[in-house]
């Protein structure tokens, strides 16, 4: 009879996973997953919005989800998140670039924050913004056209 080593405590330390909780099931609402991608593509430099087509305005007007505006989370067949982002960004900045900047900032701050892979984020560019005056003193101080 061959007698099994007696395991030393240090390999007896359990460990917490999603299959291991014994505590209950953690669920992340999409809408929370949604203001995550929102928060990290404005963070890039050179978006100047998340949103903001004339489609989304018209569902924020019969919407009380604001937050969801301009983003689109789904889960695949393995529960890793699938997301779209619709983002304005800045005149004269070099779009792809941009884009990929978001893609990697939002796929790292969903990660870090769900603890669940991020499978793909798709950029949708709707638009391109020049800055706008912020006040009707610097609208008037600009130069105009007409």
């Amino acid at each position: 009879m061959s007698k099994e080593p007696e395991s030393s405590p240090e390999t007896k330390i359990p460990t917490v996973s999603e299959e291991s909780n014994t505590l209950g099931d953690i669920r992340i609402n999409h809408s929370v997953v949604a203001s995550i991608v929102r928060l990290a593509a404005l963070e890039v430099s050179g978006v100047a919005a998340v949103g903001g087509g004339f489609v989304d305005g018209i569902a924020e007007i019969f919407s009380k989800k604001g937050d969801e505006r301009g983003v689109r989370v789904d889960e695949d067949e393995v529960g890793d998140y699938k997301i779209e982002i619709r983002v304005i960004l800045r005149f004269g900045v070099e779009l792809a670039v941009v884009a990929g900047h978001i893609q990697q900032r939002v796929a790292e701050q969903v990660e870090k924050m769900t603890s669940k892979s991020v499978a793909r984020v798709n950029v949708i560019i709707d638009g391109v913004r020049t800055e706008e005056p912020k006040s009707r003193e610097e609208w008037e101080d600009q130069p105009h056209t007409d």
